[in-house]
């Protein structure tokens, strides 16, 4: 089965041990995987700008550079979502494109929905053990449909014990630019969010979408937490099949806390969190609430540059 995978401009730049990760499940489930190179964004920061013609002309980029595999995989439920749902109605007066743009959608899925629900896997590659809660993003859940299949994949891994928080679907208050048009509204979310994550008891929470991970972790080390781990689900999934990768939740220590832990003197109380000579989320996107990789590796110059070539 050949999949291309769409990396996400976001993992690309911020984690791209995520995308690592999910060419370990990939492979591990007998696809054959391929990346093009040329791919940049899905759209959807100028969908949800109003600015349509941006949106429709990465949506024939992205067309133009998916279309022959059999199978699109995302690991990201919001890009996907613009995708699969989105796609479609900015091609409603182009029907010859837009047919083309159907086809495309249709064969488009979110990582653990095609995990679960296309290839049906039933072992994981790695090692990966821990107690973990689970938080739902909201376009993955309300656009996607996906809420079993992580569960369920996680359910696969000997050693990992998920207790599920209160609330689980409610949103964390990223909303793309939703969390820089109404900061206090997104603040006060992912506040009630952090508290739901606190209460289950579990020291990691696990998520599919990466820009509800920057906003989770961004808040809690602003708020002085350096030890709540935050991962995307294919690190789970995947474990230590990635070389150098955590193999468990203990393992994963955030980049923040061993800054903190080498740096003398007490950890700030307030403010993102950086290791040393790491560059802030915050500071290369421009948004209030982000936070440093938890990976242990020098990140390669883009995921691009850490996974199979197009072939």
């Amino acid at each position: 089965m050949r999949v291309g995978l769409f990396i996400t401009c976001l993992v690309d730049v911020m984690r791209p041990e995520i995308a690592e990760a999910a060419v370990a499940l990939l492979e591990a489930a007998g696809c054959s995987v391929e990346v093009p190179m040329a791919q940049t964004c899905c759209g959807q920061p100028g969908y949800n700008a109003g600015d349509t013609a941006s949106a429709r002309a990465l949506a024939r980029k992205f067309l133009a550079e998916f279309e022959r595999f059999d199978h699109v995989v995302v690991p990201s439920g919001s890009c996907g979502g613009m995708i699969r749902t989105h796609y479609p109605a900015l091609f409603a007066d182009d029907p010859d494109l837009r047919t083309r743009i159907d086809a495309v959608a249709a064969k488009t899925w979110e990582l653990t929905a095609f995990l679960h629900d296309v290839v049906g896997i039933r072992s994981l590659p790695g090692r990966f053990e821990g107690e973990l809660t689970y938080h739902d993003s909201c376009s993955g859940l309300r656009e996607l449909g996906v809420q079993k299949q992580p569960r369920a994949l996680i359910g696969l891994r000997p050693g990992v014990t998920l207790v599920e928080m209160k609330d689980a679907r409610a949103c964390c208050g990223f909303g793309g630019t939703f969390a820089v048009k109404y900061g206090d509204i997104s603040t006060a979310i992912v506040d009630e969010k952090i508290d739901r994550i606190k209460a289950s008891g579990a020291p990691c929470v696990v998520l599919g979408d990466l820009g509800c991970m920057l906003n989770i972790e961004g808040r809690l080390r602003r708020n002085g937490d350096l030890e709540t781990r935050v991962l995307h689900v294919a690190q789970v999934l995947a474990g230590d099949a990635v070389p150098g990768a955590p193999a468990s939740v203990e393992a994963a220590v955030p980049a923040a806390a061993r800054a903190a832990a080498a740096a003398p003197g007490p950890a700030p109380a307030t403010g993102p969190a950086t290791a040393a000579g790491t560059e802030t989320a915050a500071g290369r996107a421009g948004t209030a609430d982000a936070a440093t990789p938890t990976d242990t590796r020098p990140p390669p110059e883009s995921a691009a540059a850490a996974i199979p070539k197009e072939r």
